[in-house]
């Protein structure tokens, strides 16, 4: 007779949790604050009359707070602290240092006018960011799903350092404190409308386009590194030109959205009457009474 056979169990490996003191939990806050750290050397720069360097460190906060969310949500260690925490480091970084670098580039020229102008970027700034954090857990609505409501803060003291760029590469016009007041206030309300802008957080990119992308990236990088300002430039002109785009996007989106009118609903004489008598007028006559 032959032995039962006898069924070892092997254990289970249990996946191993990753503790709340990890530094996978903390890795997306330490790339925050480095955010923030980079927004206020900025403004160190700025006092000392280093502006090209004020306007890199800003780029700095820009490329870490783009990173710090999609690093939280690769590691799954989003938390509500976090989002205040970016929020508040947005605010430093791209509403706060952009307004001051600006002041003591060109805007102290107007004195208490120049002041208020930027003051009235950073207040823009930090309602864009209020508005944005009370609209986390909500729904958007469909047509615009895909983009944003308004300039980001990090697009907008992109928008707002334009004329620096230029300055930098070209002719000191873009220096003038009229032109800066006139270009900042634009900008600052841009923030806080409600105009569809580009997103790219949604956006995927087909199969058959990620070399072509990958080089594209690659070859943006080579002109950022050898002509950093016209790159810089080309890029917020660029994004300028994509708000139209984005409105008709969204329009058309929209309009699609919107429920069909259903046609109004014949009238049973209508549906018993011989085809000539709706034309003449004569739905409403008794059976057998229709005139010919």
């Amino acid at each position: 007779m032959r032995s039962p056979r006898v069924r070892v169990r092997r254990p289970r490996m249990r996946q191993r949790r990753i503790p709340e003191h990890s530094f996978n939990r903390v890795a997306p806050n330490v790339l925050t604050l480095l955010a923030l750290c980079a927004g206020m050397t900025a403004v160190r720069f700025a006092l000392n009359g280093n502006f090209q360097a004020a306007v890199y460190a800003i780029i700095v906060a820009g490329i870490l707070d783009g990173l710090d969310g999609r690093v939280a949500r690769l590691l799954k260690a989003t938390s509500r602290f976090g989002a205040e925490l970016d929020s508040l480091s947005d605010f430093v970084s791209f509403g706060v240092a952009p307004a001051a670098v600006l002041y003591l580039w060109t805007m102290a020229a107007l004195r208490s006018v120049g002041w208020a102008i930027v003051l009235f970027y950073s207040v823009c700034c930090a309602l864009r960011l209020a508005r944005f954090n009370t609209q986390l857990n909500a729904d958007p609505a469909p047509h615009v799903a895909n983009f944003f409501t308004g300039v980001p803060a990090p697009a907008g003291a992109g928008l707002v350092l334009l004329p620096m760029f230029i300055s930098f590469e070209w002719d000191d016009i873009a220096r003038s404190a009229y032109l800066n007041a006139l270009w900042t206030t634009g900008i600052a309300l841009l923030m806080v409308s409600t105009i569809p802008t580009l997103s790219l957080k949604r956006f995927h990119v087909p199969h058959r386009l990620v070399v072509p992308t990958l080089l594209g990236i690659g070859l943006l990088a080579a002109f950022a590194t050898t002509a950093p300002w016209p790159t810089l430039t080309l890029i917020g002109a660029l994004y300028v030109g994509s708000i139209p785009l984005t409105m008709r996007a969204a329009a058309r989106l929209r309009s699609a959205a919107e429920p069909r009118r259903a046609a109004p609903a014949e009238s049973p004489a209508l549906l018993d009457a011989p085809p000539h008598a709706a034309t003449l007028g004569e739905a409403t006559a008794p059976p057998g009474e229709w005139r010919h």
